[in-house]
């Protein structure tokens, strides 16, 4: 096993994590690289650091067997996105707030460096969108947790129309409107009222982000059907985005295609902990300040 290490360098502590990360990892006998990102730091390495190997992402992707990203969800889905093209599972240290992607807490390396090595974990792949613009020549969209078709910066709402495999279904006006896959509904969606869907479901869901209609709620549908949004908006562009990291601007009207796409994302799953018990710890479900439980 080569593990490639990928860590969110804009993390106040993060050379101080990869330094216990890579320590574990060479004494359980792993072969494993740096993101050359790191070396930014280099005037601050530690001599574990300053031994080891460092390669630019696209190369460490390349000959790694797993990717472990440090930081927080947002760098899972970051380092997921890179790797769609090279069917490497993806494990996750968690620095950030929620994570409900990454697996383990700074504080448990051991956990993680035990459960790897004893192979306590499966490998889950979860659904990826795919989306283009008919106005636009630029490639493929893609996104792990969720699309966006927003109004950006223009103070006043757009109007969006829905169709589903070439049927209409509704239009209306709102901020915008969020296509999420079922990792991605504890995202954004879960922030504008969207439900959580088990990972293992095969849906899609539409949010709508402040509708002006107190009628319009989420719609799940099949991740079997297709999804166009025609979006229509006096100001000179309206914004698309990709899991919060990847912004597109196209003039409207925008007339967006979304389905599911033949790639994946294989994440790290362990056998010591439960998605129904990442929700109960992420979201406090069952705390009863009554009770002070």
């Amino acid at each position: 096993m080569v593990i490639g290490i990928i860590p969110n360098i804009s993390k106040q502590n993060i050379l101080e994590v990869v330094c216990n990360v890579v320590k574990k990892i060479k004494e359980n006998d792993f072969d494993f690289f740096i993101s050359s990102s790191l070396l930014k730091y280099n005037d601050r390495f530690s001599d574990i650091l300053k031994e080891a190997k460092y390669l630019d992402d696209s190369e460490l992707f390349d000959v790694c067997t797993l990717a472990v990203s440090i930081g927080g969800d947002g760098t899972m889905l970051n380092t997921a996105y890179h790797t769609l093209n090279k069917n490497i599972p993806i494990l996750g240290v968690n620095l950030g707030k929620l994570g409900f992607l990454a697996e383990y807490d700074v504080n448990n390396l051991d956990g993680f460096i035990k459960d790897i090595k004893n192979k306590n974990y499966s490998i889950e792949e979860r659904m990826v969108l795919e989306g283009y613009c008919s106005n636009d020549i630029g490639e493929k969209l893609y996104a792990i947790n969720d699309f966006v078709v927003e109004k950006g910066p223009w103070p006043k709402m757009i109007e969006l129309t829905i169709f589903v495999d070439d049927v209409y279904v509704t239009t209306f006006l709102a901020d915008g409107l969020i296509i999420a896959t079922p990792t991605g509904s504890t995202g954004y969606s879960l922030s504008v009222g969207g439900p959580i869907v088990s990972p293992f479901a095969d849906v899609i869901t539409i949010s709508p982000v402040s509708a002006h209609s107190l009628t319009m709620r989420p719609l799940v549908l099949s991740d079997k059907q297709e999804i166009k949004i025609i979006a229509k908006s006096m100001h000179t562009d309206v914004q698309i985005n990709s899991d919060g990291q990847r912004v597109i601007n196209i003039t409207p009207p925008v007339e967006f295609y979304i389905k599911k796409s033949a790639k994946s994302v294989k994440l790290i799953h362990t056998h010591s902990t439960s998605y129904f018990e990442t929700l109960r710890t992420k979201l406090f479900w069952g705390l009863d300040k009554r009770n002070n439980n």
